[in-house]
């Protein structure tokens, strides 16, 4: 089944239940996302091309390229651009990270946003659906596979922001690092302040000095259970 969700600003998004839908990490994550006002950046396994809407309605000048291998998600997010009117400052490549340069030339991006599978196809986590099991396990791409494809793609002195689950945090550091990455900005994302974090955020540059900013965590809801006001500006609940 399709739907269209209003996001905020006048932008929308055409979902398909097929199809791994706009979830709490992407939209945490697109506002993690520090690029520059101009910057080029590319969405690497854009999916329906949410995150880079997201950003293009963010940032007015920025221009995305999102990456997807799977054609009928790409097509989907070939509708999500066409009706936000953003033809002009996002595209979308259907293609393999694992083929990226093949597809880009080395350091073309300024910035690069991603939220990669995050389980091992033997985590015994099992994604409804093939199209769902891509987007969600590492059968057609692993972590590593999208690291490096990052480190290919983002030029240097560039960033890249990756948004993953806290126990393979030690896993994404070793591959940041064997390519060149190197962690700068890092956030854990909390349900509330006694829970374990759901997810981190972590943002590197190409060619940096070792220094990380552990920034204060992301709570989801307060000590009376309702929304906090960060989690609220960022979904902009009050401009829907």
């Amino acid at each position: 089944m399709r739907r269209e969700d209003k996001l905020w600003n006048g932008y929308q998004l055409i979902q398909d239940d097929r199809f791994f839908k706009l979830g709490q990490d992407s939209i945490l994550l697109s506002d993690f996302a520090k690029p520059s006002p101009r910057a080029r950046v590319c969405d690497l396994g854009c999916g329906n091309g949410a995150l880079g809407v997201l950003l293009c309605a963010r940032m007015e000048q920025i221009r995305v390229t999102g990456l997807e291998l799977q054609p009928e998600v790409a097509a989907l997010a070939r509708e999500n651009v066409t009706v936000n009117d953003l033809s002009d400052r996002m595209e979308i490549v259907c293609g393999d990270v694992r083929d990226c340069k093949n597809l880009f030339p080395v350091g073309a991006f300024d910035y690069l946003i991603c939220n990669p599978p995050y389980f091992s196809p033997d985590s015994g986590y099992h994604a409804a659906g093939e199209n769902r099991r891509t987007a969600r396990q590492e059968t057609d791409g692993t972590t590593e596979d999208f690291i490096r494809a990052a480190a290919y793609l983002v030029k240097y002195g560039g960033r890249a922001a990756f948004v993953h689950r806290p126990e393979r945090l030690c896993d994404c550091i070793a591959l940041f690092r064997s390519c060149g990455l190197e962690p700068k900005r890092m956030r854990f994302v909390h349900q509330n302040a006694q829970s374990v974090p759901s997810a981190v955020l972590i943002e590197v540059r190409r060619g940096s000095a070792p220094g990380v900013q552990i920034e204060p965590p992301l709570l989801i809801c307060g000590e009376n259970g309702e929304k906090t006001e960060e989690y609220n500006r960022i979904y902009h609940v009050k401009d829907r």
